[in-house]
């Protein structure tokens, strides 16, 4: 990989398939950005059956000092906050069900290894679509 945003996007290519395959989710968006402020990102946005899943993937090496799970530090889940707030506001049609995932794919040298965590706790209970 020749940068960091080669890295990434491939991580999140790689994790599109996994969840696509493994999951069975579909793709809805990829790097979404936030019409208002565009340096608010989600890396994908996908469909597990009725539920509507927001996702971060962090491409990370094996030997990585910070595991990809917890690069997403409250700063950055203060950003999703926003983020997914702009994605359902622009909804027609507001999801019943909502999630954050998030995705670690680390690079090996060889196939990746992919670790989906699902359901990670970034919306207050009483937060609403």
């Amino acid at each position: 990989m020749s940068n960091q945003g080669d890295t990434g996007s491939w991580g999140e290519r790689a994790a599109a398939a996994f969840l696509r395959r493994t999951r069975g989710f579909s793709l809805v968006a990829c790097n979404w950005r936030n019409p208002r402020d565009l340096r608010e990102e989600i890396d994908l946005v996908c469909r597990d059956g009725e539920a509507l899943v927001f996702i971060e993937v962090k491409t990370r090496a094996g030997d990585a000092l910070v595991p990809g799970y917890h690069a997403v530090d409250w700063r950055k889940r203060r950003v999703l906050l926003r983020v997914f707030k702009a994605y359902m506001k622009l909804l027609r049609h507001k999801p019943r069900t909502f999630r954050f995932d998030i995705v670690e794919v680390e690079m090996t040298g060889g196939e990746p290894i992919i670790r989906h965590f699902e359901n990670v706790a970034l919306f207050s209970k009483h937060f609403h679509a």
